[in-house]
């Protein structure tokens, strides 16, 4: 044994001998940033130039003189940065953000822009663990390590600081102005692809991931000192909630990655709503998302601005639904089996499912979404007021689909068992994705049938809306968080769906048949604010009864048609003329 280790330790310090002994190759600081543009331009950046020759179209000459425009000025980034103690940190920083950009945008067809920084950001560790494959590592090992270790070891020559300034600047302003000149040559061309398709630069690599990360934080500095404004402090519960006879009971389920092409109560092909379809629900086909990434469309579904209007930093600064549901004094929680409520439940009741211990639903940070029904269960049937309750889903959430249904519910076969989706077909990878539609579709089911399980004690409905979609491999794009301008409708048709209980009904005046009929309008996020306040009756100066998708087969309170009586600021007042007082 002693013998053995001697021998390896020999042989390891002859490799090191050896390779101590081997003339380490030395090149100037300016080549060397030439020959490093060169490598980020063309090895890092494939998705980058497919989707450049496509937007060029035949114009194949203008895409060359494009990229020599692009070349010219990733060297002048470079030779700037080519002092003595920052240059090989620099290039491997550059190596290191493009190989790791390149690997998901070749893979999964995404764009790496600040909505996406921010969906990296707050990931859970499960979920980033699903992204860490071999696929991953390979690709890193050869487009990342290998050049990295090679700008370490070799020699760079460098000139005294004032010849090394001047030779730089000469070089950066003939390559700026070269650059400056390709792209005049034909601007009215350049011009207008940037303009039509402004997701193109957001490829590139490095500038395009730097860019949005440097976004990125400068809005979340902007945060630091960010003062939430109030909203609808008038909000009250109206007189038809107030004569319910029994708690009004609300279950909103914020559905994850579910994409509305493959409900079958919006027309896909295959059952893969079955037990919705038995409840007789009233189904959205036609509903859009507000963004295609969780971080985007969640705060935004919550939020009292519409799409057109909305932005993070509105959403940030302004109490959102669960806020002035609380003003109206409705009891309101949030259940999370995702990552996160995006700062909505700030200042409401907030439990995360993901930290129970010793579930068979459970493992390794993660929960199937069953794990809110026995819960529900015992909530329902300990609650004694109008209530509001959030379930915010894991869902359909990729890659690693086939984790995110059971067993029992792996119907559509041969389903891709990893989160490697290159290596499935295109049938398996939408195989893996349909069970988890089942699933969900089982667990709405779930929630439903419990709402009605009480119904002696309580009034229940439940709404379920989506945050955004899902690519399957469609024009080889994966997963989501597209820019918004240019997502597939994959990623921003999402279903929407809504169940009543009959005591909910008959208390809050509901049509099920009337809303049955009118399924087929167009409904978006910008519905769920004013609706959900419309179905606990909350009558404040924010609702907004047009954005409200059940408002017009919501039949009127009676007494408020009664002679005697009119409507002042959603208040039912006495005629003191009609003797009714």
């Amino acid at each position: 044994m002693r013998f053995g280790s001697a021998l390896i330790c020999s042989s390891l310090e002859m490799s090191v001998l050896t390779f101590s002994r081997i003339r380490r190759p030395e090149i100037g600081s300016v080549a060397l940033s030439a020959i490093a543009a060169a490598y980020l331009l063309l090895a890092t950046n494939n998705s980058f130039w497919v989707h450049a020759e496509r937007y060029f179209g035949t114009s194949k000459l203008s895409l060359l003189v494009f990229g020599a425009a692009l070349y010219l000025a990733l060297f002048s980034i470079l030779i700037p940065m080519s002092l003595k103690y920052l240059m090989k940190p620099a290039l491997i920083f550059f190596i290191l953000v493009s190989a790791s950009a390149s690997y998901f945008a070749d893979t999964f067809g995404v764009v790496i822009d600040r909505d996406m920084i921010g969906n990296a950001a707050v990931t859970t560790q499960a979920e980033a663990g699903h992204l860490l494959t071999d696929s991953l590592v390979q690709h890193l090992v050869v487009y990342a390590l290998v050049p990295s270790l090679v700008v370490a070891w070799i020699k760079i020559r460098h000139r005294r600081f004032l010849s090394k300034f001047a030779v730089n600047l000469l070089f950066v302003t003939v390559a700026l102005f070269a650059a400056g000149g390709l792209i005049y040559s034909n601007f009215a061309t350049y011009a207008y692809v940037l303009r039509e398709h402004t997701d193109l630069m957001k490829r590139f690599n490095p500038t395009g991931p730097l860019v949005a990360a440097a976004r990125y934080g400068l809005s979340t500095y902007r945060e630091r000192n960010l003062v939430v404004q109030p909203l609808g402090t008038d909000a009250h519960q109206g007189d038809r909630i107030a004569q319910a006879g029994k708690p009004v009971v609300v279950v909103v389920v914020a559905g994850e990655t579910a994409r509305a092409m493959n409900f079958s109560l919006d027309g896909y092909g295959r059952e893969t709503n079955p037990e919705l379809k038995a409840l007789g629900v009233v189904s959205y086909p036609n509903t859009t998302s507000c963004g295609t990434a969780t971080a985007v469309s969640l705060p935004c579904m919550f939020s009292v601005y519409p799409h057109d209007e909305y932005s993070d930093w509105k959403a940030r600064s302004t109490e959102n639904l669960v806020n002035v549901l609380t003003h109206a004094g409705v009891s309101v929680s949030w259940w999370d089996n995702n990552t996160g409520s995006k700062g909505i439940a700030d200042l409401i009741s907030f439990a995360s499912m993901t930290k129970q211990k010793n579930s068979p639903l459970c493992s390794k940070g993660e929960c199937l979404d069953e794990i809110f029904l026995n819960e529900l269960d015992r909530k329902l049937g300990a609650t004694t007021g109008n209530s509001v309750i959030v379930l915010h889903q894991l869902g359909s959430h990729g890659p690693s689909y086939y984790l995110r249904y059971p067993e029992a519910f792996r119907r559509f076969t041969p389903d891709c068992r990893t989160p490697e989706l290159m290596r499935c077909t295109t049938a398996e990878i939408v195989n893996a994705y349909d069970n988890t539609i089942l699933y969900t579709d089982h667990v709405l089911a779930s929630v439903a049938k419990l709402l009605e399980k009480h119904q002696d004690r309580i009034a229940g409905a439940m709404i379920y809306m989506s945050d955004h979609g899902e690519s399957l491999g469609e024009n080889g794009i994966y997963l989501h968080g597209a820019p918004y301008a240019i997502a597939p409708k994959e990623q921003t048709q999402v279903p929407f769906v809504a169940w009543f209980s009959k005591p909910y009904q008959a208390a809050m005046g509901v049509d099920t048949h009337c809303l049955a009929k009118e399924s087929d309008q167009p409904r978006s996020h910008d519905n769920l604010f004013h609706t959900v306040l419309g179905m606990m009756d909350v009558e404040t100066k924010v609702y907004n009864r047009a954005l409200d998708a059940f408002a017009s087969c919501t039949r009127p309170d009676p007494r408020k048609t009664a002679p005697g009586y009119h409507a002042v600021d959603s208040q039912l007042i006495a005629d003191p003329a009609s003797g009714v007082l």
